[in-house]
């Protein structure tokens, strides 16, 4: 039996690819990023990220140093409350 094959040249990735190459630019597809309000009012909101990074600064020198003294009062209650919802 023979096989014949029909239309060869649409088969050959090789040139498939050369002619996606030679396609002007405008046809070919770009990539595109667009950045939602939503995400920009995030990145605006540096005033609340300094006092965070402030408190957390503090709370890095308390542990360092050994005056740090949680309330293991207040800690169990939050922990509750958190549970409890």
């Amino acid at each position: 039996m023979k096989i014949n094959h029909l239309n060869s040249a649409s088969i050959n990735p090789y040139q498939r690819s050369a002619e996606k190459q030679q396609l002007p630019q405008a046809a070919q597809k770009q990539d595109k990023v667009e950045i939602s309000s939503k995400a920009k009012e995030l990145q605006q909101q540096n005033s609340i990220d300094a006092a965070r990074q402030e408190k957390v600064a503090a709370l890095k020198k308390q542990v360092e140093s050994g005056t740090y003294q949680p309330d293991p009062k207040a800690v169990a209650e939050s922990l509750f409350n958190h549970y409890k919802k």
